[in-house]
């Protein structure tokens, strides 16, 4: 009887490990290209990242709560910076900076300068530096309105102290609102899972491309991978402003905003261009908004003259000039265009 060699299942044996091996060197490219990109965007940027060191002044106090005679102590406490231009402006969080007595800014190389606050904004978290020096490298202000949910994100900062420390991920969400110290509410910040730790606050959040699209600012510590920056192009607007005037004198309405689309057979009846708007997700008791009859719900897409179609938009046009003006604000409401009549007060600090 003449033996049957197995000849196709040798065949398909072959060819079942040529696909793994195969799928294998794919793998291995895919994380190859993953570490590269990673590697190339700490090299370009991390230079213009600093640590910033700050102290603060506290009376001593009695039991009681009684201020002590004599000298106050000194409490210290640190975050993250990034340089934007290369005579020596940077970018922080103002909850690392607010109502510091000295700041110190730690550059890569080592070099250890003092910093003078050019303006501080808690109202978006937000403050302006300079130290004095030249020719400082500095990193590239991307926009934050071309992220895309899921895109690779790498986050660089000083975490309790460890220096030029490196954290990647992607984004997860974007429009949220944030609360931060005080009670205020930040609208529109970037959600990701890169892993923020305190020391963080005011470091730079990064695309593949080496551009910085968001400012770190904040992280839920009883949670994993939730943690939040400042989109960039919010930063642009008050880096700009705090630049020119050291304040940010802001007209405010009371109201929270959420981005939202517009449907399409909206846009077409109202003539609309583009494909969002501001919908108002809260709004204060007897605030300006309440009282020229805002309600929550409604979607803003005119601002004056100006069409509104995200956060950024809103914070724009809510300038100085605007305070105690009679400002029309056009809303859709249940498929209804209404103009509605603010007159927007200066935003206490």
């Amino acid at each position: 009887m003449t033996a049957v060699l197995p000849i196709s299942t040798s065949f398909h044996s072959s060819s079942q490990r040529e696909k793994n091996v195969a799928e294998t060197n794919h793998d291995l490219e895919l994380l190859d290209s993953y570490s590269k990109a990673v590697i190339n965007v700490v090299e370009r940027v991390s230079p213009a990242v600093v640590k910033i060191d700050v102290t603060h002044h506290q009376r001593r106090r009695f039991s009681r709560g009684r201020d002590m005679p004599g000298r106050p102590n000194q409490v210290t406490g640190s975050g993250s910076g990034v340089l934007f231009t290369p005579d020596g402006f940077l970018v922080t969080n103002s909850h690392v900076i607010h109502n510091a007595a000295s700041i110190i800014a730690v550059l890569a190389d080592g070099r250890e300068l003092p910093a003078d606050l050019i303006g501080d904004d808690p109202f978006t978290d937000l403050a302006i530096l300079r130290i004095n020096a030249q020719g400082l490298p500095s990193a590239t202000l991307g926009d934050s309105g071309s992220i895309r949910i899921g895109q690779l994100v790498i986050a660089l900062g000083n975490p309790y102290g460890f220096q030029a420390t490196v954290t990647a991920g992607v984004v997860s969400a974007l429009g949220r609102s944030l609360r931060v110290g005080g009670g205020r509410l930040i609208d529109n910040v970037i959600q990701t899972d890169a892993a923020l730790n305190p020391g963080n606050s005011g470091g730079p959040l990064v695309n593949s491309q080496g551009e910085v699209i968001g400012i770190n600012t904040a992280m839920i510590p009883w949670a994993q991978g939730i943690c939040f920056s400042i989109p960039i192009n919010t930063v642009k607007t008050i880096a700009a402003r705090l630049m020119k005037d050291g304040r940010i004198v802001r007209a405010y309405m009371g109201i929270g905003g959420q981005v939202v689309e517009i449907p399409r057979p909206a846009l077409h009846a109202h003539g609309l261009p583009g494909r969002r708007g501001v919908m108002v997700a809260s709004i204060e008791h007897s605030s300006p908004g309440a009282r020229g009859g805002l309600r929550e719900g409604d979607v803003v897409v005119r601002f004056g003259d100006s069409r509104v179609e995200s956060i950024d938009d809103l914070h724009r046009l809510l300038t100085s000039e605007i305070i105690g003006q009679t400002t029309p604000v056009t809303v859709l409401r249940m498929e209804k265009s209404l103009q509605i009549n603010v007159i927007p007060v200066e935003l206490a600090p």
